[in-house]
């Protein structure tokens, strides 16, 4: 397992495009048979920052998940939203175990 954060900070007034944009990519990837979990998070105190939380099976699956339409479209699409170059920091998972990742059946 591979847990990426992506930290992103959006000009206030792309706030509601960037969740919009950032909700259907992550909608797709969730699809995706690499991708164990796939979270988009809104900072509480400044609803211009974000965290995507995106869980891969494998490293390759990171690879495949940039080569996706979906992707495309939203790095494209939320390009100009930023306030500043998003960043990203690498985890790797302790607890819970690998399969405790994967979303219940339906979601």
């Amino acid at each position: 397992m591979l847990i990426v954060h992506v930290f992103v900070h959006v000009k206030p007034e792309c706030v509601e495009a960037f969740k919009a944009a950032s909700l259907e990519n992550a909608c797709n990837s969730i699809l995706e048979p690499g991708i164990a979990r796939f979270d988009v998070v809104q900072q509480t105190d400044d609803p211009t920052r974000f965290v995507l939380v995106e869980v891969y099976r494998t490293v390759e699956a990171t690879v495949q998940h940039k080569e996706t339409v979906h992707y495309a479209r939203w790095r494209d699409a939320v390009a100009e939203m930023m306030a500043e170059p998003r960043s990203s920091a690498k985890y790797a998972n302790l607890f819970p175990a690998d399969p405790g990742w994967d979303y219940p059946p339906g979601v």
